[in-house]
């Protein structure tokens, strides 16, 4: 079965330079469904033109669709297909870089030898000082085994590195740390958790990264048990953060008090359970859970959840459902009862639609696309290494969701995930929520 990816591409579109050519445009890529983002001029010539328009395309079938129809319009003509994803990767995202330069054999003898053998000597007898002292205090590991990557599946570790080095560069711009990928070629839980504790002196902490399911639980409860840091698996519990956050703010929108309400959860994998467990402990209620494979359901009701029998009980009990089954359309719009809150989190196709959830009579509905693990993960590292904490507690995830729902704007679902000050604010309410043992 072959995987249609979501793509973004830049059409450099040169027109005749007569009134109304960008409205047409644009139109045009709109009606065929085209999700347009920058428009930039080029040039304005006397006769014609030149505009780049960057538009994401559900496949490269769809992508052929809107240039032949562009090309179809008598005054315009496509002059490329600008790929500039594949562009900014060439070479990579990441950039190591001393912090000190090193002009003179007096800059040579601080940072190296023989200045640095009191630094070690000094470690040596005192190893905490190694934060102080190291990158070690500033940097967390990122570690993956490309087991299950974004809807991918198991592409291997090599082809995650994209991937891994995309969170790494929005971990340090919003945290001020650095993140460092390391990808581990193995598929077996034991090797994976033993590979981490040979490394993991290296890092203040550990996030671990699209592994897949089951073996995600097994491997960070093992690491959590065996190793002084934090460890934390963004799939499960920077999505349970954000996604808490999110359900909150849905609930006041909608009028909705979610401490009384039924939630339900479909999908109880990684995201999925994560989720409910945060909610419960949000609540104190337990959250009404469906997953088709036994073992995810028993997981769940070993968490303290409630099963039902079946998708359909959850979507007749429910006041507010979550799904994260990875599965398009699933959620069929006869199910979705008036006044119910609905939030399809699956990328890139969520279970329904907004807009078909909405028409079905929803009081609200978002999906997966407005639920950004962004808000989440910096802070939570950023605040958890600041306090020095050996792990991270369902307290500091519940004070990381808080705070994102402090920081949202009226009538808004989550708050900007590019502004620096809503991460500084996340890692200072984890910071404070951290008791040591």
């Amino acid at each position: 079965m072959s995987y249609k990816q979501r793509i973004i591409r830049t059409l450099r579109c040169q027109n005749k330079n007569v009134i109304g050519m960008l409205a047409k445009v644009t139109s045009t890529i709109s009606a065929l469904g085209g999700d347009i983002g920058d428009i930039k001029t080029i040039s304005l010539g006397t006769f014609h033109n030149i505009r780049d328009f960057t538009v994401g395309c559900r496949d490269m079938d769809h992508l052929e669709q809107l240039v032949t129809a562009l090309n179809a319009i008598p005054e315009v003509t496509i002059l490329a297909q600008i790929d500039e994803v594949m562009n900014l990767h060439r070479g990579g995202k990441l950039l190591v870089q001393a912090r000190y330069p090193i002009h003179s054999i007096h800059d040579l003898q601080k940072v190296y030898t023989p200045g640095v053998a009191a630094v070690s000597r000094h470690i040596q007898d005192h190893p905490e000082d190694g934060y102080e002292y190291t990158t070690i205090g500033k940097t967390v590991g990122l570690i993956t085994n490309g087991s299950r990557v974004l809807g991918l599946g198991n592409i291997g570790p090599v082809a995650s590195m994209p991937v891994m080095e995309g969170k790494a560069a929005l971990f340090s711009q919003f945290s001020g740390l650095a993140m460092i990928p390391v990808l581990c070629d193995t598929l077996d839980p034991d090797k994976f958790v033993e590979t981490v504790m040979t490394i993991a002196p290296t890092f203040a902490a550990i996030q671990l990264e699209d592994i897949r399911v089951p073996d995600c639980f097994e491997i960070e409860q093992k690491l959590i048990d065996r190793l002084n840091i934090p460890v934390m698996h963004d799939d499960q519990h920077g999505t349970a953060v954000v996604s808490l956050a999110a359900t909150i703010n849905a609930c006041r929108t909608a009028g909705l008090d979610l401490k009384k309400a039924v939630v339900g959860q479909i999908g109880l994998g990684a995201a999925g359970s994560s989720i409910a467990q945060l909610i419960m402990s949000y609540t104190g209620n337990p959250v009404l859970g469906f997953d088709p494979q036994p073992a995810l359901a028993k997981r769940f009701a070993d968490l303290g959840g409630t099963l039902a029998a079946s998708q359909d009980e959850v979507m007749k009990k429910a006041d507010v459902v979550i799904a994260t089954t990875g599965k398009a359309d699933i959620i069929q719009p006869a199910s979705v009862r008036k006044g119910q809150i609905i939030l399809a989190l699956s990328n890139p196709y969520p279970e329904i639609s907004i807009v078909e959830a909405i028409n079905a009579g929803a009081a609200f509905a978002s999906d997966g696309s407005h639920v950004n693990n962004l808000l989440g993960f910096p802070g939570i590292f950023k605040g958890a290494v600041a306090a020095r904490a050996t792990r991270i507690t369902q307290e500091m995830y519940l004070a990381a969701a808080l705070s994102i729902v402090d920081q949202t704007p009226d009538h808004e679902l989550i708050p900007d995930p590019l502004n620096p000050e809503l991460h500084n604010r996340v890692a200072q309410a984890v910071a404070a929520a951290y008791r040591a043992p």
